[in-house]
């Protein structure tokens, strides 16, 4: 059972669903705890979506189970260097490679741990841009001072929260989707971080709101509560319903004793009739397609389950029921199946019941039915003619074969990587392209089909570096900017997606897939700017955000911040730095990160 729900969210790992994957990881782990393999692939699902505090958590779970496995300080590193915790990350990786000395994947994350290290410590100082914001006892006396944070201190998770962030300003980064800190971090600054911008020129102050009444008077002006009303007597109409349903329970008793005795006509006028008297209990829908199945008239089977089903819907009956229903249903199908396409239907269906309860009937009639349309398959797949066409296939790869002795390996290793990305077998192909790569390093169309594997398997980082790889090669490549892009937009990086698809249109003006990637950037980018992001969104955005030096320096520039205070108390004042295009970009870049909203 944990091998399936691995399988799943394989499948939706590499179809680029990390949320689906991260489900089906999870119920894989509860079968299987101490699987460490289950651990690691987690954790990849949640360094794709950013989630990389959870993505720690599993990495380090994983080691912690099987200490000599390599894999696992990769996942581990890989965390520590989305969490911006450099030093950790350079650790996880060289143990990684004192166990695997060869692996390419701890190298490269290495070599990009190391780099973010030695950037972390450059001239512009590796200490949080914020941490004199929350140094000393002024602190405190702020946060009590602003009405909007003063209420916060009475809570003991964000005092503990604020506490670790004057320990260690760099923590900033482990709290900032909390509102409560963002808040926080705003009166430090003196700004505010979700700021409203004037619109026009003689766009006015809102008005002061309303002071809020004082609690005894909201008291005195609470209406009282109204009296509950008495209990009601049993009406006619209850009573009728009541003997309704005993005696479709006596009629389903008669239906359960005639299927019994293999009486089907009897059974199924009895069932018929537990469903006229009541038609709230979907069992004995079930029933009667249980009938219909012994009688072998599997449409009339299939139209009950898919009653008993639609139903069950609608009353939120048990899962077990419906789950019965849909088994019921796979039976019928797989009863009328002459071909292994028509299993497949069956399959699903099974493979929905399961997903509405886990029985092993279930389980075993889908093993039974994988089993026969693999043999049918395996029958249908016997064609003299395509015999023939695969003949014809074995001369062209001898062709190729001897195109391999007169232009080497790397043109096979190229053609085979190809020939594994068309069948979606990205790690083979991925194999192959390394090897291209190696025998040929000055190729970029190797580098751009092994970032296209990369971003297939979600390992964004490695995907980028063989896109810029590729435009170094070569500029004028535009597949190389297409794949970059696509690696940016995934790790919703949009503005830098954005410009990296205009610097490809540059050299293919008419190209679709470049100009349909700027248009899905500007959609992004406008929802955004709308306001239309969903509160985890937002706070998603801004984290990301936060934790961006530019957006940094942006914040903790005197003049930006005198800006942003202008925005929301001068609008004469502000109407002037709109004028200003240096100072409007950097406003922009706000907006985009979430940390300013347009209203």
């Amino acid at each position: 059972m944990a091998d399936e729900a691995k399988a799943k969210g394989n499948a939706a790992f590499s179809a680029g669903n990390f949320t689906d994957a991260i489900t089906h990881f999870t119920e894989a782990i509860n079968l299987s705890p101490t699987n460490h393999v289950l651990y690691s692939n987690r954790s990849a699902a949640y360094a794709s979506i950013g989630k990389y505090s959870d993505a720690l958590s599993d990495a380090q779970k994983t080691v912690d189970l099987k200490s000599d496995w390599a894999k696992g300080y990769s996942r581990l590193g890989a965390a520590h260097l989305g969490l911006h915790h450099y030093d950790e990350a350079v650790s996880a990786y060289k143990k990684g490679l004192e166990i695997d000395p060869n692996n390419e994947a701890l190298k490269s994350g290495l070599s990009d741990a190391q780099a973010a290290q030695a950037r972390s410590r450059g001239p512009a100082s590796s200490a949080n841009p914020f941490g004199d914001a929350f140094s000393g006892p002024e602190m405190w006396a702020k946060l009590t001072a602003d009405s909007s944070t003063r209420a916060y201190l009475n809570q003991p998770d964000f005092v503990n929260m604020m506490k670790d962030i004057q320990k260690n300003p760099n923590n900033l980064n482990l709290y900032l989707k909390d509102q409560r800190v963002m808040q926080a971090l705003g009166v430090l600054l003196g700004v505010k971080l979700s700021t409203r911008m004037p619109e026009e020129e003689d766009a006015e102050m809102p008005e002061p709101s309303p002071e809020r009444k004082r609690p005894a008077e909201e008291e005195k002006k609470r209406p009282e509560p109204e009296p509950e009303p008495e209990p009601m007597e049993v009406g006619e109409e209850e009573k009728e319903i009541k003997e309704r349903k005993a005696k479709a329970q006596k009629e389903k008793e008669a239906g359960n004793a005639a299927y019994k005795k293999k009486d089907f006509e009897t059974a199924i006028q009895h069932y018929s009739k537990a469903i006229e008297l009541d038609d709230e209990d979907i069992s004995f829908i079930t029933n009667r397609a249980a009938v219909y199945l012994e009688m072998g008239k599997y449409e009339d089977c299939i139209k009950d389950c898919d009653q008993a089903v639609e139903r069950g819907r609608e009353l939120r009956s048990d899962f077990k029921m419906i789950a019965r229903a849909l088994t019921r249903k796979g039976t019928a199908l797989a009863k009328m199946a002459k071909s292994s396409k028509d299993f497949e239907v069956a399959i699903e269906v099974f493979q929905k019941a399961l997903t509405e309860h886990r029985n092993p009937d279930t389980l075993k009639k889908l093993n039974d039915a994988e089993k026969a349309r693999k043999e049918l398959e395996q029958q249908e797949y016997f064609n003299p003619q395509i015999a023939d066409e695969e003949r014809e296939k074995g001369i062209f790869f001898l062709m190729l074969s001897e195109l391999f002795y007169s232009y080497g390996a790397n043109f096979l290793h190229y053609v085979a990587g190809n020939q594994f990305f068309k069948e979606m077998k990205y790690p083979e192909a991925v194999k192959h392209y390394t090897e291209s790569i190696k025998r040929n390093p000055k190729d970029p169309r190797a580098y751009s089909n092994r970032a296209a594997c990369y971003t297939k398997l979600a390992a964004l980082p490695e995907g980028l570096k063989d896109a810029e790889k590729c435009i170094e090669l070569d500029p004028t490549f535009v597949k190389g900017y297409t794949r970059k892009g696509a690696v940016q937009f995934f790790m919703k990086e949009y503005e830098k997606a954005m410009e990296t698809y205009q610097e490809g249109l540059k050299h293919d003006p008419q190209n679709q897939e470049l100009l349909d990637g700027v248009k899905r950037c500007v959609e992004q980018i406008n929802r955004g700017s709308r306001g239309d992001l969903t509160p985890e969104e937002l706070k998603e955005r801004q984290a990301k955000g936060m934790q961006d030096p530019e957006i940094q320096n942006i914040l903790t520039d005197p003049v930006m911040r005198q800006v942003l205070t202008d925005f929301q108390e001068n609008p004469k004042a502000a109407q002037d730095h709109m004028k200003n295009p240096l100072v409007m970009n950097k406003i922009q870049k706000l907006i985009n990160a979430g940390i300013v909203q347009v209203k």
